[in-house]
């Protein structure tokens, strides 16, 4: 590692770059670890586990510091206080997509969650306006998610109270709803290709948290050179857009203008309409980009986040008592669990946000950028300037939660039992670059828990005390140990 940093330091200066890239450049930035060339801080920090470091630094240089990844000079906020200042008071002038090599190297900056500028705003505004017409956040998908929920217990009584991993159970389903607004249907869980997606989801989200994953993000022009695991990420998306393109090249083929089935449909429709407009920022390039990024990213979070927070409660059995007496209340054993119910359900709305807050799923979200020159908090922080939010520094903010490095749902309920909502949970980011899905997700989080524990007893195979809830790894997401346990018909 020692020669090919230097070898890449040699590179850089013989084009006499490095001082420029090392952001000499920059006055008036927050102070920080003094970097050294190339490296930057990486050398003051354990790769392994960057964002612990770059929280421990927080504690030194306060909510607001410099820090170089390499040679690129960052901005890191930490504490609800700076994000909130930052991502919603200040929302458009921290709305930029900054670096993510990881996925860069395949989207280019194209699609709906790495895109910037105009191309990015637009092409939200038709999601958004897309995917609410095809029933995100109505009744109508409600349904879909109830069905999908008893499918999803259908293969977990097949389990027949044995011991099993969840993993993919559980991304099937999630999955499968987005797959819906998406693709226009669902797919079976044995379905060869749907599992080999889901496989190669799961793979990348698992890569890009790795210590592999947080060298490309550190080093991106260098470890693309460098054979290792990490190289895969690139070759997965391929293939998960070749699965998109077919999809797409189905819908063309069977395209109705007045029935649109799914999303592609209408971006289909809407390449139509744009065709001779040379400034449009819809493109076929656009339409592949974008439907990947809601495909993996309606799969992944909402299973990772269930399947921490089945982990949690086999180490809180205690909470999982409470969760059944609620669900029985107000439930019952027979009918299937509704969004109505959770207005009437203060204790399990408040362990899902919990869950939520605790698991981080997404602990550093996606890096932003400035988008024009401006002060902040008496620095000078120029346009394209890469800033790393610590979402987890918000929800572990110790002036938010009082209890906030132990999992504990009366974060969420006031001192009557009723729920109680926290702004300084950001599990779905904040501001201008706020999940578009975070309405789906928590109607799915709340549907599929609560039927679980509607049918099952979750059985551990070890002493709950003994169960870890640390994550596995940490990088892009925090990663839940593998486990396995056993659903005990209630």
């Amino acid at each position: 590692m020692a020669l090919m940093l230097l070898w890449g330091y040699s590179q850089l200066s013989k084009r006499g770059e490095t001082g420029k890239r090392l952001g000499f450049m920059f006055k008036n930035l927050p102070p920080g670890p003094t970097p050294l060339p190339f490296i930057g801080n990486m050398h003051q920090v354990d790769v392994k586990e960057l964002i612990k470091s770059l929280r421990e630094l927080s504690g030194t240089y306060g909510p607001m510091y410099t820090f170089h990844l390499g040679s690129r000079p960052c901005v890191v906020l930490s504490g609800y206080k700076v994000l909130k200042e930052a991502l919603i008071d200040k929302a458009e002038e921290f709305s930029g997509r900054g670096d993510f090599p990881a996925v860069q190297m395949w989207s280019n900056g194209n699609g709906i969650v790495y895109g910037t500028g105009e191309r990015w705003r637009s092409l939200r505004r038709f999601a958004i306006s897309t995917l609410k017409n095809f029933g995100m956040g109505k009744r109508s998908l409600e349904e879909r998610i109830k069905e999908e929920a008893q499918f999803l217990m259908a293969e977990f009584r097949k389990t027949q109270g044995k011991p099993f991993d969840p993993t993919f159970f559980l991304s099937c389903a999630g999955s499968n709803i987005i797959c819906t607004l998406v693709f226009g249907d669902r797919f079976e869980y044995t379905d060869k290709k749907f599992l080999t997606l889901l496989d190669l989801i799961n793979s990348n989200w698992k890569l890009m948290s790795s210590t592999w994953g947080q060298l490309l993000f550190t080093f991106p022009k260098i470890m693309r050179h460098v054979p290792g695991p990490h190289r895969l990420i690139y070759k997965n998306y391929l293939k998960l857009a070749e699965f998109v393109r077919e999809r797409i090249e189905m819908n063309r083929e069977t395209l109705d203008s007045n029935h649109m089935r799914d999303f592609i449909d209408c971006f289909l429709i809407k390449l139509q309409q744009e065709k001779n407009n040379p400034d449009s920022h819809f493109s076929e390039e656009t339409m592949s980009k974008t439907t990947v990024n809601l495909f993996f990213a309606g799969t992944e979070t909402v299973s990772s986040t269930l399947r921490y927070g089945l982990r949690i409660l086999l180490r809180h059995p205690e909470v999982e008592e409470k969760l059944h007496e609620e669900i029985d209340r107000v439930i019952g054993p027979n009918r299937s669990p509704c969004m109505e119910d959770r207005s009437r359900m203060p204790y399990t709305d408040a362990v899902l946000h919990e869950i939520q807050r605790y698991a981080d799923i997404v602990p550093m979200g996606v890096p932003h950028t400035v988008t024009r020159d401006i002060e902040f908090r008496g620095y000078t922080l120029p346009k394209d300037l890469n800033i790393i939010p610590l979402l987890c520094t918000s929800q572990f903010d110790p002036t938010q939660f009082k209890n906030p490095n132990s999992f504990d749902p009366t974060h969420f309920l006031d001192e009557n039992g009723r729920f109680r909502k926290n702004d300084a949970l950001m599990a779905f980011s904040a501001g201008k670059r706020v999940c578009l899905g975070e309405s789906l997700a928590i109607m799915e989080l709340f549907i599929f828990l609560t039927s679980i524990l509607q049918s099952f007893n979750l059985k551990p195979l070890m002493d709950p005390k003994d169960i870890d809830i640390t994550p596995e790894s940490s990088g892009l997401g925090n990663i839940p140990r593998p486990y396995q346990f056993c659903l005990l018909p209630r």
